[in-house]
């Protein structure tokens, strides 16, 4: 079992978490590769895929959508887990947050198994339209339990399907 991790990010934040599920992956001893959607090569080495876009006004980060899109066909025939960033306070700590419906169309697209939506990383000098969010709601809104939670949780679910 291999896994891919990939994902859209603006700020940096959605590859923090991408790199925090890799690293927790790695750790249940499953071989897991890191990289940005744009920069993703051949999908042949890889059993499942892991793909987490940034959410900005319930949009996902075009890079992961295009990767989607792009790789439809070869992702049907793998298992496909999706996750978010996006909210800038506690509530994805605090409440399980579903797929936004671009999102959900794209996991029914690829035959996805779940999402899970994590909180965002809004930097205080954000430019931009994300500068004008910065002043009132900068700051790291990723929790790293939550994120070492579903890989132990993605981490059992892949392992079962390979004893399976």
């Amino acid at each position: 079992m291999r896994v891919l991790v990939t994902y859209g990010s603006k700020m940096g934040g959605t590859a923090g978490l991408a790199d925090m599920l890799a690293a927790e992956l790695v750790a249940q001893g499953i071989p897991t590769d890191v990289s940005d959607a744009d920069s993703v090569g051949s999908l042949a080495d890889y059993d499942a895929v892991v793909v987490g876009g940034a959410l900005y006004a319930t949009r996902w980060h075009r890079a992961a959508r295009r990767f989607v899109k792009r790789r439809t066909a070869e992702l049907r025939t793998r298992k496909v887990f999706m996750f978010s960033s996006g909210p800038l306070d506690d509530s994805a700590a605090t409440t399980e947050i579903p797929p936004t419906r671009q999102v959900q169309r794209l996991m029914e697209r690829v035959g996805a198994r779940e999402h899970k939506t994590f909180g965002g990383w809004l930097p205080a000098d954000a430019k931009g339209m994300a500068g004008s969010m910065a002043k009132e709601h900068s700051g790291d809104w990723r929790d790293p339990d939550l994120v070492k939670e579903w890989a132990d949780h993605l981490g059992r679910a892949l392992q079962e399907s390979t004893a399976a």
